[in-house]
């Protein structure tokens, strides 16, 4: 169990990312998923790693996949179905749960039906740990600073371009539940949005709003996109991600951009990188290294602003693979 850690949906766009990070920090990664001959094709790309066909609906096939594993990370969507299955099978094997969920609702199980049972198995599990949850979670957490609270968060991403892996559109078109934003310190249902074309950026919530209602105290939190991305993702003939470099990243490039407000005072974390996807895997495997070395509060469900110190996590991977700056 010394540092292994079984991969859910490691042959997936993301999954591969992560696969590749955990072998260059020397874990080892067992392979999971649904499909046997996709898995068997990448253990030809990584000689020598372990992989296991787990079929979610079959429980025994979801233990022998954990079989031997420290930790489990879920990159497979959509969240709103594989999380459940498979943060259960890391209950019953009580090992740590990590995913990369960009879904509001199924980051929010994660907490509301499965936090509780994390404390009582001794595990921890974090849902969102991906550049849509974490890093503007931990962004959020960064710019208050020493605040004990903000009147506001602002929260926005731009992206160059979004060209969706199979997995994005196939939790796009599963996840049809309305988007909550924090209004008047609550979860609120996010209103429609006016039609697209009329504006430059877009109200448009994901996983991060329910990472900082678990732990900032805002009453106001809101996140924007611009419609650029939203385009591409919207066009069924936008092509998937091409790998423009030696480390398989695309070109797309990103701006995550956090402001918060307190007494009129303004507070500033940016973040700037390349390829959503890909920095999704440095967030995660820097996530479970700093729940290996117990560097959270016990067992129980987090968000990662939740837990650690965010200028010390956003140190560790700034600048490669993303640059960070703090302005108070």
């Amino acid at each position: 169990m010394e540092r292994t850690v079984a991969v859910y949906g490691a042959y997936g766009h993301t999954g591969r990312f992560i696969v590749a990070e955990l072998l260059r920090r020397g874990w080892t990664p067992i392979l999971c998923g649904r499909d046997a001959a996709r898995l068997e094709a990448l253990a030809e790309r990584f000689p020598g790693l372990v992989w296991r066909e787990a079929a979610l609906a079959d429980a025994a096939s979801m233990d022998r996949a954990l079989d031997g594993a420290g930790a489990v990370i879920n990159a497979s969507g959509p969240f709103l179905d594989t999380a459940a299955p498979v943060i259960e099978a890391a209950l019953r094997a009580r090992i740590h749960y990590l995913d990369t969920s960009a879904e509001q609702r199924a980051a929010f199980a994660v907490y509301e039906r499965f936090g509780d049972r994390a404390r009582e198995a001794g595990i921890v599990a974090m849902p969102s740990v991906a550049f849509y949850g974490a890093l503007a979670d931990l962004l959020a957490t960064a710019a208050l600073g020493d605040w004990p609270d903000a009147d506001a968060i602002d929260i926005a991403v731009g992206l160059d371009s979004w060209h969706p892996t199979r997995g994005t559109r196939a939790t796009g078109e599963r996840n049809h539940g309305p988007r909550w934003m924090i209004e008047g310190g609550a979860l609120r249902v996010l209103p429609d949005p006016p039609p697209l074309g009329t504006q430059d950026a877009v109200l448009l919530t994901l996983s991060e709003i329910v990472a900082v209602s678990r732990h900032l105290r805002c009453p106001e939190v809101r996140s924007y996109m611009n419609l650029a991305p939203l385009n591409d993702i919207r066009d069924p003939d936008t092509p998937p991600p091409v790998a423009s470099d030696e480390r398989g990243r695309s070109a797309q490039v990103f701006v995550l951009d956090v402001q918060a407000t307190r007494n009129g005072n303004t507070r500033r974390a940016t973040a700037q990188g390349r390829d959503i996807y890909a920095v999704t895997a440095p967030l995660i495997v820097e996530t479970l290294e700093r729940v290996w070395a117990g560097q959270v509060p016990g067992p129980g469900a987090y968000s990662a602003g939740q837990v650690f110190d965010p200028f010390d996590f956003l140190g560790a991977l700034s600048p490669d693979p993303l640059s960070v700056v703090v302005e108070s």
